[in-house]
């Protein structure tokens, strides 16, 4: 027959606690059994045993005997549930548990894991250890970390300016569990948290790198992450702004300090980082690790203050390399960054590709594949439309995602071949339908913007400076090719007069492209006809009231603009300035038959200016000046050609002279030309975004 339980037992039965716990305990022991069954029948009769005790639930409600002369168990004792860690710590510190079990967390066991945040974490305690030098490590805490110790002596500067004598010891780091027994045994209802309870908690984190105060805090903060569901069973309750907003900025900017002096992780030379070596402490570690993880996760879509949020990813982002071997905290984690990526704020925009970016840095590369994959599939989908508002932030999604593309080369080559393929595909099924439909397929947003997407990626990587320093060639310099032929072909597709924004998209594209690998893209034959049927039309341009076209938002001309002389002035105009744009960079104008590519452009441009009738006189001086610099562009070439000595075909020595004309190309006349048309077309843009905004809405004079 038992012995009688206490008084203070009983107190804690009828609280309505002894049932959660329990089922926290037989929760615990079903994950064990799933561990026992991967390494076989080894531990079978420990496990019968421990069952066996467990189904005693009359053993739950009285205190286990430490010996024969042990006292009785206190109501302290009680509900600190030491008595229930056996189970806890045995699943985190197994015999000799496999190197995947530690690496890979199954599916099922991380929902365990989730759904079990409540649970008794206990056995963290036993891993906190009071350091000999803490006013050392303090004393280094602003080189570590100087934004985090900026942030304490803004906010928490008396906790910079302690006494070593006066370090709170066990009794005042238990402040908070004390506070919330007393309520628990007189009000029988959660306990309310309040400034004071947290300030208990920070002193032993910032001078101790406290274990036990880290447990609490996290308890709390799960909390605070799930307090308005119905359906959650908290160990805090929050009534104050003020506090809430207090323990999220404690929880998110102490964590990773704390986590960092108990489990330091190592950062390889070429910048990505490998997580903590599979210590006990960190077997012990990982289960509160991974529900702070997961909970911080989910407070990403509760929160709506943009500071706040950029600070949960900043400091979230520090704790990616101790959950890295969970696949289902890393996708989850992914996906909300994306999400956050592709439609917050700029500034958000920013923190969240931070985040991601950190997860790329990862040594792991299915990691990295999956990243890759996530990222430009986000960035396809928010690239469906286009107008004024939505493209600077597509430019600053296809930008940010150029830089995790250009982390691994190898490993961006099977993709960057497979999306541009896939390009390839859909062009080809264009070309042999023929129907309008089948043309949609090709002359769409998405397409531009995953054009324009991969010559950003390949003008990065496969940059001539960028190679020189690495000393090799990048790997997705063979992909240049097919993207380009790809992008040609898209040209070809519907060469009517109405594309021609498309085609002016596709050809913006391929000039970085060209600009950036120094590669030479014949884009000239592609321009000249736009230039031609602009200056000498078919029948007289209609005169018209209606805006300029702004071609940076447009792939089709609208109905209203067909024929008009807005429309020809306009396309002259982006025409003639991507021609220039295009004779002036380096492989085309600092080649050495110079002379020789601009005749084909000039003899076809001088010939429509001739027959020029009814033509704009704005476009026909605007070509006319154009040609003027070409020409005297080409006679300066010559001159230079005039004291060569070497023949064609002596390579090595004409790529030696076209190095030292290529440092000289802002001085011709076409450079000059090209530094005026950039200055003007800037500052036209600039004007146009202050009108777009409401701060000045007349143009007209500055336009024309």
């Amino acid at each position: 027959m038992g012995k009688k339980a206490t008084k203070a037992t009983k107190k804690f039965a009828s609280s309505g606690k002894l049932k959660k716990t329990i089922q926290a305990r037989h929760k615990a022991q079903q994950i064990k059994k799933k561990f026992e069954k991967r390494r076989g029948n080894k531990g079978k009769e420990r496990l019968v045993e421990e069952d066996a005790e467990g189904d005693d639930v009359e053993q739950e409600k009285e205190a286990p005997k430490a010996g024969k002369g042990s006292k009785r168990m206190t109501v302290d004792d009680f509900l600190k549930g030491d008595f229930m860690d056996g189970s806890d710590d045995e699943y985190m510190e197994g015999d000799d548990p496999a190197a995947s079990e530690d690496e890979d967390l199954d599916h099922e066991d991380e929902e365990d894991i989730e759904d079990d945040d409540a649970a008794s974490f206990a056995s963290v305690d036993d891993l906190d250890e009071e350091g000999q030098n803490h006013l050392l490590e303090l004393s280094k805490l602003a080189e570590k970390d100087p934004e985090f110790y900026k942030y304490l002596q803004e906010n928490d500067e008396e906790l910079l300016n302690f006494n070593m004598s006066a370090l709170p010891g066990d009794d005042s780091s238990e402040e908070g569990d004390e506070d919330g027994d007393v309520v628990m045994e007189e009000e029988e209802k959660t306990p309310v948290l309040t400034k004071e309870i947290l300030r208990s908690w920070q002193r032993p984190l910032l001078q101790q790198h406290s274990l036990r105060a880290l447990r609490k805090l996290l308890l709390a903060f799960r909390s605070a992450a799930h307090m308005n569901e119905d359906d959650q069973v908290l160990a805090w309750s929050i009534d104050s702004a003020s506090v809430y907003n207090k323990l999220i900025t404690t929880s998110l900017r102490y964590t990773p300090v704390v986590l960092e002096h108990h489990l330091p992780y190592k950062i390889l030379a070429n910048g990505k980082f490998k997580p903590p070596t599979q210590t006990p402490k960190f077997k012990t570690l990982q289960k509160l690790i991974l529900s702070y993880f997961h909970n911080v996760t989910h407070i990403l879509s509760q929160l709506t203050d943009e500071d706040m949020l950029r600070l949960a990813l900043t400091e979230s982002s520090k704790i990616v390399p101790y959950i890295i071997t969970s696949r289902k905290s890393v996708k989850t984690y992914l996906k909300k960054c994306l999400d956050l990526w592709s439609s917050a704020a700029d500034s958000i925009r920013l923190s969240a590709f931070f985040s991601v970016r950190r997860l790329a840095s990862a040594s792991d590369e299915s990691i990295l594949d999956t990243i890759l994959k996530s990222t430009y599939l986000t960035l396809i989908r928010s690239s469906k439309s286009t107008s004024a508002h939505t493209l600077p932030s597509i430019n600053l999604m296809k930008n940010s995602a150029s830089d995790v593309f250009c982390i691994d080369h190898a490993t961006a080559y099977q993709h960057a071949f497979g999306y541009i393929r896939q390009l390839a595909i859909h062009l080809r099924n264009s070309m042999k339908i023929k129907t309008k439909e089948a043309y949609k397929q090709v002359y769409n947003w998405q397409f531009v913007h995953c054009v324009d997407f991969w010559c950003i990626v390949l003008a990065r990587a496969c940059d001539v400076e960028a190679e020189a320093a690495s000393g090799k060639e990048s790997e997705l310099r063979p992909l240049i090719y097919p993207l380009v032929q790809v992008a040609l072909g898209a040209i070809k597709l519907v060469p009517n007069s109405r594309s021609h924004p498309f085609h002016l998209q596709i050809l913006r594209s391929l000039l970085n492209l060209t600009k950036h690998t120094q590669t030479y893209v014949p884009i000239s034959p592609y321009l000249v006809p736009i230039l031609a049927s602009c200056l000498a039309p078919s029948s007289r341009p209609k005169s018209s009231t209606l805006r300029p076209l702004d071609f940076d938002v447009q792939i089709r001309v609208p109905q209203q603009y067909v024929k008009t002389r807005v429309l020809a002035e306009g396309l002259t105009e982006e025409a003639v300035f991507l021609l220039a744009e295009w004779l002036g960079s380096t492989p085309v104008h600092g080649s050495i038959a110079f002379s020789e590519i601009v005749v084909p452009v000039v003899v076809v441009l001088r010939k429509s200016l001739k027959n020029a009738k009814n033509g704009s006189s704005k476009d026909q001086s605007l070509v006319k000046v154009f040609l003027e610099r070409v020409d005297e562009s080409a006679k300066w070439m010559d001159q230079r050609r005039k004291s060569v000595q070497f023949a064609p075909s002596k390579i090595d020595e004409v790529q030696e002279w076209e190095k030292g004309i290529k440092s000289k190309l802002d001085e011709t006349p076409l450079g000059k030309y090209l530094k005026v048309q950039r200055k003007t077309r800037e500052k036209r843009r600039k004007l146009i975004e202050k009108a777009r905004e409401g701060k000045d809405e007349i143009l007209e004079e500055e336009e024309e």
